[in-house]
C-alpha cells in the first residue's frame, strides 16, 4: 500500500472513539444482542445426534455427509522417539477469515460482525466481516450463503491488502489453515443488522476486554502489512508525527527486518532438515490414555481437553440448529510476549515451536506458550524471568483473558500477557530463542506458516 494508506491506518489506529459507531454505542449493541438472541446449547450424547456418529471400525468421530470435519485419534514421533498421542481435527478444507475496510469521512473504518459461536463462553464475540468453512460458502450444510461472500470471491475487483493463508491452533487442528484477508472496498455497502462499522483503535481497545473480541478478528488484523511500502526519509518522518509512540515506530521504520530473519529461519530449517517428524492417524480407540463413549473422548489421565457432543440452536445464523462435537477446555493456557527497549526499538523474545498439528513441523512462537496442564515450573531462565515478572506484577503492559475459535472448542479461553524487561535481564538466551524487531515479525506474517496462531494474536494486541 501507498504511503497515503499507511498514514489512515495509523490514524484508524490512534482513534480509539469511532467516527461512525462510538465504542459506547458499540459495548451497548453487544449487550443488547446477548441479551435478546437465543442460543441454546446443551451437551447430548451421540446417540441422540441425527447427523454425527462414531464409526467404531475405522476409530473417527464424523458426520453422515463425511464432509466438514472429523475427529482421529494421532500419534507423534521425532526421529522414531514417541512424543505423544491424542484426539486431533481433521478439516483440511482451507475457509475465508475476511475484513472489508472503507474510508468513510476520511477515516479508515472496518466492517465488523457480533457473531455467536457455539463454543463462545460469553455469546457475542466481535467477527471478522466473513468468517467461514468451505462448507459453508459452498452451502454443503444446506445454509445461506455468508452475508459480504461476494466481496471475497471477487476479491480481484477491489484492492487487496493482505492476503494470506495462516495457520491455525497446530495443538487441536491437523495441519489447518484459512485464508486471513484485509481489502479495501469504494461506493456503498448495506451494513446489515449484525455488522458495524469500526476504527482499527476502537477494535484495538475493545481487545483490552476479556473475551470480546474474537481470536479470528486478532488473526487477521495481525497481518496489516506495514512494510510493504517504499519509504522516503521525508515519508518516514511524516509517519513518525503520526505515530507517536516511537518505540513501535523505530522497530518498524528503523531497523532491517533481515538481521533477524536470517537466524530464526537457520534454526527452523535446521529442524526441518535434522528431525524426521512422523505424524500417524490412528483409530481413537487404540489411543492408550484415551477412551471413547457416548459421551465423548477424554483422557484417563490429565489432558487439556476432551471431546463432547452438543446440540445447537442460535438465531440468525446461516443454519440455526444443528449438532456437532466440540474440544472442550479443561482449564486455561498462557501465552506471554516480553519485549526489551534497545537503542529506543521494540526488541520482541519469540520461540520457535513443533506441535503435533504443525503443517511444516515448526513455527515461530510467543515467548511463552503452556497450556494448562503444563508445569508453571519454569523450564528455562525465560520462562523463570517471565513467571517472575507476573507474580510481581511487574512490567505488564496487558494482560487479558482471550478467547480461542469458538466454532470448534467449546470455552476454551487463554491468558495472554505483553510484558516488558530491562535490557540485561537476560544473559544470555536458551536455544531456540531469538530477539526480533516488529519490522522483522510483520516481514514474516507475510509468509504463510511462519508466525503461530497464539503468537500473530498476541502482536495485534499491541498498542500505540
Amino acid at each position: 500500500m501507498n504511503k497515503n494508506l499507511l498514514i489512515h491506518f495509523f490514524k484508524s489506529w490512534k482513534d480509539k472513539e469511532g467516527n461512525v459507531n462510538k465504542t459506547a454505542d458499540i459495548l451497548e449493541w453487544i449487550e443488547r444482542l446477548n441479551r435478546e438472541t437465543v442460543v441454546d446449547i446443551r451437551e447430548i450424547n451421540i446417540d441422540e445426534s441425527t447427523f454425527w456418529f462414531y464409526d467404531d471400525y475405522n476409530g473417527e468421530v464424523l458426520n453422515r455427509k463425511r464432509s466438514f470435519f472429523s475427529v482421529k485419534g494421532l500419534r507423534y514421533f521425532d526421529n522414531d522417539e514417541f512424543l505423544g498421542e491424542q484426539p486431533i481435527i481433521v478439516q483440511p478444507e482451507i475457509g475465508y477469515l475476511g475484513i472489508i475496510g472503507k474510508m468513510i469521512d476520511g477515516k479508515l473504518n472496518f466492517l465488523m460482525q457480533a457473531k455467536i459461536e457455539p463454543g463462545n463462553v460469553n455469546c457475542v464475540q466481535i467477527s471478522p466481516t466473513i468468517q467461514a468453512t468451505k462448507s459453508n460458502f459452498t452451502r454443503s450444510h444446506g445454509g445461506n450463503l455468508p452475508s459480504y461472500f461476494s466481496y471475497f470471491e471477487n476479491a480481484r475487483d477491489y484492492q487487496v491488502i493482505y492476503d494470506q493463508v495462516q495457520s491455525e491452533q497446530s495443538a487441536r487442528f491437523l495441519k489447518k489453515r484459512n485464508r486471513n484477508m484485509i481489502m479495501l472496498v469504494d461506493g456503498e455497502i448495506e451494513v446489515l443488522p449484525n455488522f458495524k462499522w469500526m476504527t482499527l483503535g476502537q477494535i484495538k481497545a475493545l481487545m483490552e476486554i476479556d473475551n470480546l473480541v474474537n481470536m479470528d478478528t486478532r488473526t487477521v488484523l495481525s497481518g496489516i502489512p506495514f512494510l510493504n511500502t517504499d519509504l522516503s526519509d521525508a515519508d518516514k518522518q511524516e509517519l513518525r508525527q503520526v505515530i507517536d509512540n516511537d518505540e513501535i515506530y523505530l522497530s518498524l521504520y528503523e531497523t532491517n527486518p533481515i538481521e533477524s530473519v536470517v537466524d530464526i529461519y537457520q534454526s527452523m530449517n535446521d529442524y526441518k532438515m535434522f528431525h524426521d517428524i512422523t505424524v500417524a492417524e490412528v483409530p481413537l480407540n487404540q489411543l492408550v490414555d484415551w477412551k471413547v463413549d457416548k459421551r465423548g473422548v477424554y483422557c484417563k489421565k490429565e489432558a487439556d481437553f476432551e471431546v463432547r457432543y452438543y446440540q445447537i440452536e442460535i438465531e440468525g445464523r446461516e443454519v440455526r440448529k444443528w449438532d456437532q462435537p466440540l474440544f472442550k477446555a479443561v482449564g486455561s493456557a498462557t501465552f506471554g510476549l516480553v519485549y526489551r527497549v534497545e537503542n529506543g526499538r521494540m526488541k520482541f523474545l519469540v520461540s520457535i515451536k513443533p506441535e503435533i498439528g504443525s503443517f511444516d513441523k515448526i513455527e515461530i512462537a510467543p515467548t511463552v506458550q503452556v497450556e494448562s496442564t503444563e508445569s508453571q515450573n519454569a523450564r528455562n531462565e525465560v520462562e523463570k524471568l517471565f513467571y517472575d515478572h507476573l507474580s510481581m506484577k511487574e512490567g505488564i503492559k496487558l494482560d487479558v483473558i482471550l478467547s480461542e475459535e469458538g466454532g470448534r472448542f467449546y470455552h476454551e479461553q487463554n491468558r495472554n500477557v505483553i510484558m516488558e524487561v530491562s535490557n540485561d535481564a537476560i544473559e544470555e538466551l536458551p536455544e531456540g530463542y531469538f530477539w526480533a524487531d516488529y519490522s522483522a515479525l510483520n516481514y514474516l506474517v507475510q509468509v504463510n506458516n511462519c508466525l503461530n496462531i497464539q503468537l500473530r494474536n498476541l502482536l495485534s494486541l499491541l498498542d500505540l
